[in-house]
């Protein structure tokens, strides 16, 4: 039986020019710095004897094709993305990039999102995909605008309190 997985849902192909700098960073660090270590060390490692009971020759293998792995999704992704890096002309509506203050209509919470990328969502600094179930529901709306989402604890009401851009 092969590694056959089925292919993702298509995410949308928009990221923040600091995501794409990111990302760019990444690919660098990877191809020009980590990857000829490992081919080093593999290099190394080879010329050892018998590979196939060396553990440090198996262990440079596996990372080597898991840099490469990344290397080249990395490379497809940054070439499929659009970059933007600029604040839509209705500063007033919830559009990508947008920081967006909510309250929760049932137990009073409040929270700060900002929406942005799938490949640069971070769930500890607030950052949600435009993908995501909340930032789709979030979408056009304008402070003091009601919605609902589905999330996975259930169906939440909440009330935009705030909509911002970062040069705001």
């Amino acid at each position: 039986m092969g590694r056959w997985r089925p292919p993702g849902e298509k995410s949308t192909a928009l990221i923040t020019a600091q995501g794409h700098a990111r990302l760019k960073a990444e690919l660098d660090d990877l191809w020009r710095v980590q990857r000829p270590e490992v081919v080093r060390a593999l290099a190394a490692a080879a010329a050892e004897g018998d590979r196939s009971e060396n553990a440090e020759y198996t262990y440079r293998k596996k990372q080597l094709g898991g840099i490469d792995r990344r290397v080249r999704y990395l490379s497809a992704r940054l070439e499929a993305l659009r970059v933007v890096d600029a604040p839509p002309a209705d500063r007033g509506a919830v559009y990508f990039g947008a920081w967006v203050g909510v309250e929760e209509t049932a137990g009073g919470a409040i929270h700060r999102y900002r929406i942005v990328g799938p490949d640069e969502t971070d769930a500890r600094q607030g950052w949600i995909s435009i993908d995501s179930p909340l930032a789709r529901a979030m979408l056009k709306k304008r402070a003091d605008d009601e919605f609902e989402a589905e999330l996975p604890a259930g169906r939440m009401r909440m009330t935009i309190l705030e909509v911002a851009y970062p040069d705001d």
